[in-house]
């Protein structure tokens, strides 16, 4: 039977990888410093890792051992797993897709960049009995290599670690998300357009993609996923961090040559950090529409 992770620490309880920089670090520990969306992945993946140690130090590395390793079971939760290594590489649990590595010593195990995962995540546990690390793993709901932040706590010799994805479009997704939308705008007009494009629950927001639509004449947000509460604010006089006019930009490309991208800095609302982004944008009539991706 699998739990809901909401509650697991007090049913547990009842029943008896590349370094991160110390502020992404200090981030992973404190997730008020997170965005929304990586802050709810942060907390999920706490309670498990929680929820994994409390069982670790109440029932002994051998039975916890076998509870983390089924796939099917309660320390499994979507793409939330338990897995556990030794200060020598030995893999004592994994409750991932690559459970088969369980049980073998996976001290060389590199990520999708090339990085020594475990040797990474015993180099940290060294320094510190908890925070996290970073690296790039396939995330098997997206189907893509994602950045991946390892959380992990020391207990005794073992490493229990747990991790979250945190998503980012990529030039392809962003391309095929501004294609709907002008799809969108065109089949259904402006007043429809816009009021889906700010409903973040209509399809056209997700993890750090959004839809914005801006008036080429006046500078106006008519709509945009990620703040909706700016529909209406002119943004002509709108610098990034760097002090580049991005929003002029966008209009004078729109007005010359109708698409393009533009680059520039800006706060990704899913981490909650300041990142280069990248802009598609296409006229339709009297608007511009655009969808970026965000690259470190």
């Amino acid at each position: 039977m699998k739990f809901r992770l909401s509650g697991l620490f007090s049913l547990i309880l009842a029943a008896g990888f590349v370094l991160l920089p110390q502020v992404h670090a200090l981030d992973a520990a404190n997730p008020q410093h997170l965005g929304s969306i990586e802050r709810a992945k942060a907390g999920r993946a706490t309670e498990l890792l929680d929820a994994a140690v409390a069982y670790l130090k109440r029932n002994g590395p051998e039975k916890a051992f076998e509870a983390f390793n089924v796939q099917e079971g309660t320390f499994v939760y979507g793409p939330y797993y338990v897995y556990v290594v030794g200060p020598d590489g030995f893999l004592y649990a994994n409750g991932g897709k690559q459970m088969s590595l369980a049980g073998h010593n996976v001290l060389d195990l590199r990520d999708a960049a090339g990085k020594p995962v475990i040797r990474d995540l015993i180099a940290a546990a060294e320094q510190s009995p908890n925070g996290a690390i970073e690296y790039r793993w396939l995330n098997p709901e997206e189907n893509h290599i994602d950045v991946k932040i390892g959380m992990y706590e020391k207990v005794d010799k073992y490493i229990v670690s747990v991790g979250y994805y945190t998503s980012r479009a990529t030039q392809k997704e962003a391309q095929e998300l501004l294609t709907r939308a002008v799809d969108f705008l065109k089949k259904n007009g402006g007043d429809k357009a816009f009021a889906a494009f700010n409903n973040q629950q209509a399809g056209f927001t997700h993890d750090d993609q959004y839809v914005f639509a801006i008036g080429i004449e006046d500078g106006r947000y008519r709509a945009s996923g990620a703040s909706p509460q700016l529909n209406g604010m002119d943004v002509r006089g709108m610098k990034d961090a760097a002090g580049n006019p991005l929003f002029e930009d966008m209009i004078n490309m729109a007005k010359t040559k109708g698409s393009g991208t533009v680059e520039y800095v800006w706060r990704n609302p899913a981490t909650n950090a300041v990142e280069s982004k990248h802009t598609l944008i296409q006229r339709v009539g009297d608007v511009l529409l655009g969808v970026g991706y965000y690259t470190k």
